[in-house]
């Protein structure tokens, strides 16, 4: 697991104490589980980055990752910042009932989930296509983005 500490204090600072979900603002695959959260968010726990953003391109830098790729979900729960799998685990857990048993997802051995995983990232382009463009939020979504004007 990795801790908020793992990131720049600029980083951080921007963060805040905010559960934050940072998805590739392209990918149709990863702007569904962005439009789910935010529809089953009823608590509206979740803030959002993109990670062609300059944020989220700074939290996979300070994460060692591809700025290029973005084939790592990320997801920042209470400080600790899950990846892949164990990122969308995390992300139902937050949701409570009845999304959090889609939380098993974690339990799965490192050996089914990773290569799972990577599977579908890989190839989720080919699989569920990609926009030309990032989305442009509703006035009331934007305003749960880190890094656009509300």
């Amino acid at each position: 697991m990795t801790v908020l500490s793992a990131l720049s204090p600029t980083v951080r600072d921007t963060i805040e104490s905010n559960d934050l979900i940072v998805f590739d603002g392209v990918c149709v695959l990863c702007s569904g589980f962005f439009k789910f959260v935010t529809r089953v968010d009823t608590d509206r726990r979740f803030r959002f980055v993109t990670a062609q953003s300059p944020l989220g391109q700074a939290i996979y830098r300070d994460l060692g990752l591809p700025t290029d790729e973005f084939e790592t979900n990320i997801v920042i729960v209470d400080g600790t910042i899950h990846q892949r799998m164990d990122a969308f685990a995390a992300a139902m857990r937050a949701l409570g009932w009845p999304w959090r048993v889609l939380s098993m997802a974690a339990w799965l051995p490192g050996p089914v989930k990773d290569p799972l995983y990577h599977a579908i990232a890989r190839n989720r382009y080919r699989i569920f296509g990609r926009t030309d463009s990032c989305m442009i939020p509703s006035p009331d979504v934007r305003g749960r983005f880190l890094d656009l004007p509300a």
